[in-house]
């Protein structure tokens, strides 16, 4: 993860600044077809699939783990939440006081030496104080709405107490409703002895509720010590204890995923990369294995990069059996020691960097050890004496120094190699699909030899279409790429189209790409941190999106080699770049004068000295503090971003925009836009942007931006600098202080028809997958060559529907849907759906 995007929809197949669309995208409603061919030769040269083509990549993040398929009810179960989690924490956060029949008490979150252990620092001290029947204690609400219980199901509880009476204290645990009455039988404990000791218990459950609690109550007089509270469903995935949600992981599981990675994103490569010492813990620490194996009531916790407290019990021991669960290859990422995700540091410890490449050896042999090695053995004690059998590793995650990172990589790299030499060591590419950090990590890895590069983007629609040929001119022989983050910027069918779209260029680049995933996985309906999300749920439901049942439809029909097809292009029109100018500052202030705009032939369409008022501008976005000072047009809020005023007709093409700029203060430089055709469509010119680290040009198509042109250039605060855009046709040219800057020309094609076609060496099927992203039907031309007898049927399976359907708890507009064809031959036609995903599997017979 690398940043938050705004969600989008099928407004980006509207035309922007006359970019090379296909006619038909612009449409509102279905209308006539277009006419395609599709060629197959089922006898050329093939290339082979990876199991890993497409598989899933869990990070904690929108709740994801603790409070989602981590399947523990509990919230805060051990009191250790934080401030430094959130700013809301407490330590008694997601607790409340409890009596029963007017009893007093006391209940307090300590950390002293009578702990439970050294990683597990607090717990509650607990007075009940009580006479007769009166009771005092505590009740945990669960996470968001409350824990969810079904009538006729066990839930298994437990929870470590100590008493300092010699007659022990008696406890009462209760799991309640919403109203705080039973759903089950009242279990009944006695606390003996004042050493810490587990108790436990199971209760099944007679009514259902989706606001429920769980109360514990102390009876008597003297403190009772209390930790480690945890009410589990007995019904978790495969049955694991310490497991995950069922319905949840099931889902996973029905992708049918290759790979698992695991635990990050931004959790690897932020905060301090120092381990956990007692009792002065950093708790913004990177995510580090070796906290998270063992006896959960002996993990630290940590503090969540997304803003929340993160237990572990989710950990790594855990990871590797659901990895093997749903038979994944399992993906760890371990820290590079180069921080990312806004933070962007190089941690210069030459010691801490041996300690956590042997750390990421002695990950490897808890994956892989025997039985009598240290961490194989430490394995075998959780309960799995055979190895997992881990092969692929990889260090770091979208580190913005690349410099840094791949001096640190390679010391990971020999490291391993030396020790485990079967192990694929996984580098990266930064947080971008292009830019001068891509650029610059790529041909690092090339000069290291690097076997594998991680590329991660998030991208508006448009890209998706525009790029289904990108890695059509990767070099073969260089280091395969792993894509283990992507998604387009929505939730929408459409979005899930564009997505398809891409994954048909993914499948028939499979000698190049061996891995993909999309991201992120799971979000909690209550507590999103990012959006778009392949699955949603809340506390009792889950339901996948239209982007899941994509995932799902290419992840169960990937084959075992790619077969040649070619498409049909669709027809484009070719318009010029259209728009009027806009100014613009992000997080800075800074001062605009002499603004013309001059027609290719000499016109002036705009002149602005800024000698007298500002009537000519409009503001785009209301945002900003934009007045006259000095002759000078002045934005001076440096703490707002994006305040765009505008000028001129949204007609206005083959043009010069000549001005000159001055950064006043802030943390960036200023913005020239182009084509502005409304609030989430222009072009920019972003000079100083990225905290002053580059500058780029950037495409914004309904809302959300896509890098064209990217340089290391940065801007010095009160300096004038002389700007000229030069806009002909589809070309534009950029110069600074009457130096070229740079220039590109937008010609990317938004193609809405693609395909693969792969073959099932099982079953002897030619698999075609087709997606048709527009509103017109595919009205195709199949021609298949090359195969010995065919099937006169062939079994479909199609995703299709408004393209601004959403899936939600309550509706499912976007599922699948099977049907049978016939007629299938060596030259056969079939039209495919407006807004469709389709598989055609299609039986092939050796004479």
């Amino acid at each position: 993860m690398s940043r938050l995007h705004s969600a989008v929809g099928l407004a980006t197949a509207v035309l922007l600044g006359g970019a090379l669309l296909p006619s038909a995208l612009a449409d509102t409603a279905e209308s006539s077809p277009i006419d395609y061919s599709l060629q197959v030769d089922a006898a050329g040269e093939t290339k082979s699939i990876p199991d890993t083509m497409h598989g899933v990549f869990f990070e904690d993040i929108n709740d994801a783990a603790d409070g989602g398929i981590y399947a523990e009810l509990v919230r805060n179960r051990s009191f250790e939440y934080d401030t430094v989690d959130n700013p809301s924490y407490t330590p008694m956060t997601g607790w409340s006081t409890t009596s029963v029949g007017g009893a007093e008490g006391s209940a307090e979150v300590v950390d002293d030496a009578q702990r439970l252990n050294e990683n597990n620092r607090r717990y509650l001290r607990l007075r009940p104080n009580a006479r007769g029947r009166a009771a005092y204690g505590v009740t945990n609400a669960g996470y968001h709405s409350g824990m969810s219980l079904e009538r006729g199901e066990k839930y298994d509880f437990s929870i470590w107490a100590r008493s300092d009476q010699p007659g022990g204290t008696p406890l009462t645990v209760t799991a309640t409703d919403g109203s705080g009455s039973p759903v089950g039988r009242t279990m009944r404990l006695r606390v003996r002895g004042d050493q810490w000791t587990e108790y436990s218990g199971t209760f099944v459950a007679h009514s259902d509720t989706n606001t429920g609690g769980l109360r514990v109550l102390g009876h008597g007089s003297g403190t009772v010590r209390l930790d480690m509270v945890s009410l589990f469903p007995r019904d978790t995935f495969k049955g694991e204890p310490n497991g995950l949600r069922e319905d949840l992981a099931s889902k996973i599981e029905a992708l049918n995923p290759g790979f698992l990675r695991f635990p990050g994103g931004c959790l690897v490569n932020t905060g301090s990369h120092e381990s956990y010492h007692a009792p002065d813990w950093e708790r913004r620490r990177s995510y580090q294995w070796k906290d998270t194996v063992g006896p959960v009531e002996q993990r630290p916790t940590n503090a969540n990069f997304w803003g929340y407290n993160q237990s572990y019990g989710l950990g790594f021991y855990e990871y590797f059996r659901f990895a093997e669960n749903i038979g994944a290859m399992p993906l760890p990422v371990v820290p590079a020691l180069v921080t990312g995700c806004g933070e962007d540091e190089a941690t210069d410890d030459p010691q801490l960097l041996r300690r956590h490449i042997q750390d990421t050896l002695d990950l490897i042999q808890f994956a892989n050890g025997s039985v009598d090695t240290e961490w194989g053995g430490k394995r075998a004690a959780m309960g799995h004496p055979e190895p997992f059998g881990l092969t692929h590793l990889a260090v770091g995650n979208e580190e913005n120094l690349p410099e840094d990172f791949y001096e640190r990589f390679e010391k990971f790299r020999d490291a391993i190699e030396q020790r485990y030499p079967g192990i694929t060591v996984v580098a990266n590419s930064g947080p971008d699909d292009s830019g001068a950090t891509f650029e610059r990590a790529w041909e690092l890895a090339r000069e290291q030899n690097a076997e594998m590069v991680d590329e991660h983007y998030y991208n508006n629609p448009r890209w998706f279409l525009e790029n289904n040929r990108r890695y059509d001119s990767y070099d073969r022989s260089g280091p395969k790429v792993s894509l283990t983050e992507y998604a387009s910027e929505g939730n929408e069918f459409y979005n899930a189209l564009v997505e398809a779209s891409f994954m048909t260029g993914l499948e028939r680049n499979a000698d190049v790409v061996r891995m993909s995933s999309y991201a992120p996985l799971l979000a909690h309906e209550d507590d999103p941190q990012w959006t778009p999300d392949m699955i949603w749920f809340d506390n009792h439901r889950s339901w996948g999106s239209a982007s899941y049942e994509a995932q799902k439809l290419f992840g169960n029909n990937v084959g075992d080699e790619v077969v040649p097809s070619e498409a049909s292009s669709t027809p484009v029109e070719e318009k010029p770049i259209s728009g009027a100018v806009g100014l613009s500052t992000w997080n800075t202030s800074a001062a605009y004068d002499d603004v013309r705009v001059t027609s290719a032939d000499g016109e002036t369409l705009l002149a602005d000295d800024f000698s007298g008022d500002a009537s000519k501008w409009s503001e785009l976005t209301g945002t900003g503090d934009w007045s006259i000072e000095n002759g000078s047009y002045v934005q001076s809020d440096a703490s707002v971003q994006n305040t765009m005023v505008t000028a001129g007709d949204e007609n206005w093409s083959d043009y010069d925009l000549n001005l000159t700029a001055t950064k006043r203060a802030g943390s960036e430089g200023f913005l020239v836009a182009f084509g502005v055709k409304g609030t989430g469509n222009y072009y920019w010119w972003n000079l100083g942007g990225w905290n002053n680290t580059r500058s780029a040009v950037q495409q914004t198509t309904a809302g959300s931006s896509q890098t064209v042109l990217s340089k290391d250039t940065t801007i010095e605060t009160g300096r004038e600098y002389d700007i000229r855009v030069e806009v002909r046709g589809r070309q534009v040219t950029l110069f600074l202080d009457g130096e070229k800057w740079g220039s590109f020309t937008d010609e990317q094609n938004a193609e809405p028809f693609r395909q693969v076609v792969t073959r099932d060496e099982k079953t002897g099927e030619l698999i075609v997958k087709v997606v048709n992203a527009q509103n017109n039907r595919a009205r195709t031309q199949l021609d298949i060559s090359g195969a010995s007898r065919l099937a006169n049927t062939a079994r479909l399976t199609t995703l299709q529907g408004d393209p601004q359907a959403v899936n939600t708890a309550e509706s499912r507009p976007i599922k699948p849907e099977k049907s049978v064809i016939r007629g299938v031959d060596e030259s056969f036609s079939h039209t495919f759906p407006a807004n469709s995903i389709t598989v055609m599997r299609i039986k092939t017979y050796d004479e």
